[in-house]
């Protein structure tokens, strides 16, 4: 193994039924809970883990996702993932990820965008400075061929959907969880949309936290290109997150 390979972490799954959708695909929910599991572990073995941090009363958030894919796991079929630090920044984090099918081939990239806060101040953390800046010793040189996350705008002024953030939305630190959202916007379409076309990029951008007992509403429109993006605000107008999602072409007849 090249001095390269040593700092992509590989981490091998199998598309468990319970993840996968009616079509028998794994769920885009399940794998961004497979993403950001595995920048947890290849964090935690270079000693940047949230443990680790939240010693020093530091830890991760995400800031931005962007995942492109031509295809997903099938039920039962193992994958792969693969992630690795491509950029550091005094304030931000660019992390990378590749998905792999049963034949090592892939099947998909993500982008993603981190920063670590203090706990107490919720601001973010110099990472030039953290460790004596050893995180830039952890930077790999790997292909990632998607398009960096967008700016995503939305001015719509109705509501799609409103609900009221509960148990199963918080997270470990006590906020709305990050996938939470993807699944709450995924949910705005109808099963037939699914049933004729993938998605095929889908991009979050995290603007700000909400809690349990929030109010929170969707608004979605639709470009002139027929991309389709959701913004996510609290009942006052406040934004907590943006979502962007292109949808490939109709299914083949099967």
């Amino acid at each position: 193994m090249t001095p390269q390979q040593e700092k992509i972490g590989t981490y091998p799954f199998v598309a468990e039924p319970f993840h996968c959708d009616f079509r028998g695909r794994l769920t885009l929910g399940v794998l961004g809970n497979h993403l950001l599991n595995c920048a947890g572990f290849h964090a935690t073995d270079r000693g940047f883990g949230i443990a680790t941090l939240n010693e020093s009363n530091y830890t991760w958030v995400l800031s931005r996702l962007a995942i492109e894919l031509t295809d997903l796991p099938r039920s039962y079929e193992p994958f792969t993932v693969q992630t690795w630090v491509e950029n550091v920044y005094r304030l931000f984090t660019d992390r990378n990820f590749a998905l792999l099918n049963a034949q090592g081939e892939p099947i998909g990239y993500a982008r993603s965008v981190w920063a670590m806060i203090n706990l107490e101040t919720r601001k973010p953390a110099d990472l030039l400075t953290l460790h004596e800046g050893k995180i830039v010793d952890y930077i790999a040189n790997a292909p990632c061929p998607i398009e960096k996350p967008s700016r995503i705008k939305v001015s719509g002024t109705q509501p799609a959907a409103t609900l009221t953030a509960k148990y199963s939305d918080i997270d470990i630190n006590g906020h709305f969880n990050s996938i939470r959202y993807i699944e709450h916007i995924l949910d705005l379409f109808p099963l037939d949309l699914y049933r004729q076309r993938p998605i095929r990029r889908f991009e979050m951008a995290y603007v700000a936290e909400s809690y349990f007992g929030d109010t929170i509403q969707f608004f979605v429109e639709e470009q002139a290109d027929g991309t389709v993006c959701v913004e996510v605000r609290k009942l006052e107008g406040d934004v907590v997150c943006r979502s962007k999602m292109v949808w490939g072409e109709p299914y083949a007849a099967e």
